[in-house]
């Protein structure tokens, strides 16, 4: 797993980040993963589908008038 080392932060923010740490009852080094995690991820994760339904519909598609099966079925068994 790739590391990285923060030089010079001041020691304000480093206690901030230890207080922060215990509130959530965690490591300063786990804390500080928990913030780069939460920063550095979208905030709405697009499916595939919808992309692509969304690019056929702007450049005026075809709607097929396909009806999707959304009952679940049983697992094939292989016994």
């Amino acid at each position: 797993m790739p590391s990285v080392t923060v030089r010079q932060l001041s020691a304000e923010t480093h206690r901030a980040l230890k207080l922060r740490a215990a509130r959530h009852g965690r490591s300063t080094e786990a804390e500080i993963r928990a913030i780069l995690d939460a920063t550095v991820k979208p905030e709405t994760s697009v499916r595939l589908g919808s992309l692509l339904a969304e690019i056929g519909q702007a450049s005026g598609g075809v709607e097929l008038g396909i009806v999707r099966d959304k009952a679940t079925s049983e697992p094939m068994r292989f016994e």
